[in-house]
């Protein structure tokens, strides 16, 4: 029996990949989906803006132009002949250029090549863990809490004028408050200098150092992504919003009861920007802020060498740890809402890979166990180290991703704007917080896959969540021991999908005492 089953999912398997099927499947895909489009968008054209419109239209586009570089091309040649028989040799050279044209344009757009694109339109990237399915142990005050705050307005830059992060084009006002709204969501208190309270006693008493609030001699290390600059001067390409540093600082000096001094703003990899540091220096003039070269303003960073102790050899790859986040009492990793090459995403667990002492030149630096494995097998996956490192995840007690703008590659401008709902054609406008790093990634992980599932390496990008959500019993057999003292990781969260991209539910939304719960504020 299991050699007929084998057999016959061999023979599906065979049938898929040949060409006759997938011209059949994109004819078929292509002649319902552009019938559907047109049937809903004549009778009412504002239906275009839908985001299920939005979804059919690459397909239908592809197809018709599909279409018409075949038609157009015979038509074409057929043109041709005839002027040349009849001797109108300008008018048949007119027409040769279009059929040449048309055949090029088929040559780039067979039949095999828009398959692949339809595929990739429709059907969702693969991930290691399906829908509702919890992995691994929920952490936090509310345990695998994740708060989206979404804030329309709070980014509004026209991708023409200036530079995004410009306060013209941003709203202070709505950073602080989503600041604010995350805060006391995530800790179920209103107030929000007692949240800040709640999140501070929690910490320390999940790490055995008593049931107390912040004291005023402790330090507190904000990790920023500065990833995509090369000096002091601004950046037009995507990094963290300026505002939103901003108003966390403001939040922690004025509600959190943290002196300026006490506080550390960092990428010891990269560079703060003029705009980042100038906005926040200007009213908080004693807050630290550490960068890779120092200077005009800035502490040049520190490291201390073979802090990290990877679970395998990576050849090359960073073991210093920055010396502000070594002294640090607590700190804050926030994060950015964006893809990136090889790892499908970069979120709150790559963010730790520039608190190390890596060469701010990116090219001359390895990355060695980034990825994830490309067929979904089990695999290592540095981040985990990271994640659970004593000095890095070990004392984070607050995680934020910022989804100001977010971005579907890696580096470059802030683009494209989001199609799907809420965003609607807008920029996302959103701020994610979680005491839980696996299941804040989780969710961010489900939104950017979920708006581009053609983005580059999104295939099992969940990979190193599911390492992390199993770290005390590893899919990949990999014994994560970042200190290198014998004592090996436990869970360090949770990890599970949402059922679906309009409902965005996970098992804590659905009445469930395990997984997920995504605690929306509009």
């Amino acid at each position: 029996m299991k050699h007929l089953i084998a057999k016959s999912a061999e023979s599906i398997k065979k049938m898929k990949n040949h060409k006759l099927f997938k011209k059949l499947a994109f004819f078929t895909v292509g002649i319902s989906t552009t019938a559907w489009f047109l049937i809903r968008v004549i009778p009412k054209p504002s239906r275009a803006a839908y985001p299920c419109m939005q979804a059919s239209a690459p397909i239908m586009s592809a197809f018709v132009l599909y279409l018409l570089s075949v038609v157009g091309g015979v038509t074409a040649w057929m043109k041709a002949k005839t002027f040349i028989k009849n001797r109108k040799y300008g008018y048949a050279g007119l027409f040769a250029v279009v059929a040449l044209i048309c055949t090029a344009s088929f040559a780039i757009q067979n039949s095999e090549t828009l398959y692949a694109q339809l595929k990739s339109a429709v059907m969702p990237p693969k991930m290691m863990t399906g829908s509702n399915a919890p992995v691994g142990e929920a952490k936090g005050i509310f345990p695998g809490r994740v708060v989206w705050v979404h804030n329309p307005g709070v980014s509004n830059w026209d991708e023409k004028t200036g530079f995004w992060f410009e306060d013209r084009w941003n709203s202070q006002e709505k950073a602080i408050k989503m600041v604010s709204d995350a805060l006391t969501h995530l800790t179920g208190d209103k107030n929000e200098k007692k949240a800040w309270g709640k999140l501070f006693v929690f910490f320390n008493k999940s790490k055995n150092r008593g049931n107390h609030g912040y004291v005023n001699t402790e330090k507190i290390a904000i990790k920023v992504n500065e990833n995509n600059t090369s000096s002091h001067s601004d950046s037009p390409e995507i990094n963290v919003s300026p505002q939103l540093v901003y108003a966390l600082v403001k939040s922690l000096v004025n509600q959190g009861g943290v002196p300026q001094n006490m506080i550390t703003v960092f990428d010891a990899s990269r560079f703060i920007t003029d705009y980042t540091f100038n906005k926040c220096h200007a009213e908080f003039p004693n807050v630290i802020f550490v960068d890779n070269v120092g200077g005009e303003g800035r502490t040049k960073s520190t490291y201390k060498a073979e802090a990290m102790h990877y679970a395998k050899d990576n050849g090359r790859l960073a073991t210093g740890l920055a010396t502000c986040a070594i002294e640090a009492d607590y700190l804050i990793n926030v994060a950015l809402l964006k893809g990136h090459v090889g790892q499908g995403v970069t979120l709150c667990g790559k963010n730790w890979y520039g608190a190390t002492d890596i060469n701010a030149d990116w090219r001359k630096n390895a990355h060695n166990n980034f990825d994830q494995d490309r067929k979904g097998g089990n695999k290592y996956v540095t981040f985990v180290d990271y994640m659970g490192h004593k000095d890095l995840g070990g004392k984070t007690m607050l995680y934020l991703i910022d989804g100001f703008y977010g971005a579907k590659a890696v580096n470059g401008l802030p683009k494209p704007m989001w199609k799907m709902k809420p965003f609607n054609g807008n920029w996302p406008c959103s701020l994610f917080a979680s005491q839980d790093p696996v299941a804040i990634d989780a969710v961010a992980l489900d939104f950017i896959s979920s708006e581009w599932p053609d983005a580059v390496d999104m295939n099992y990008a969940d990979s190193y969540l599911l390492e992390a959500a199993k770290a005390n019993n590893a899919p990949s057999g990999t014994v994560y021991d970042p200190e290198h003292d014998g004592t090996k990781l436990n869970s360090l969260g949770v990890l599970e999908h949402w059922n679906n991209a309009t409902d965005k539910q996970y098992s804590r939304n659905q009445g469930k005492k395990t997984g997920i719960e995504l605690v929306v504020v509009k």
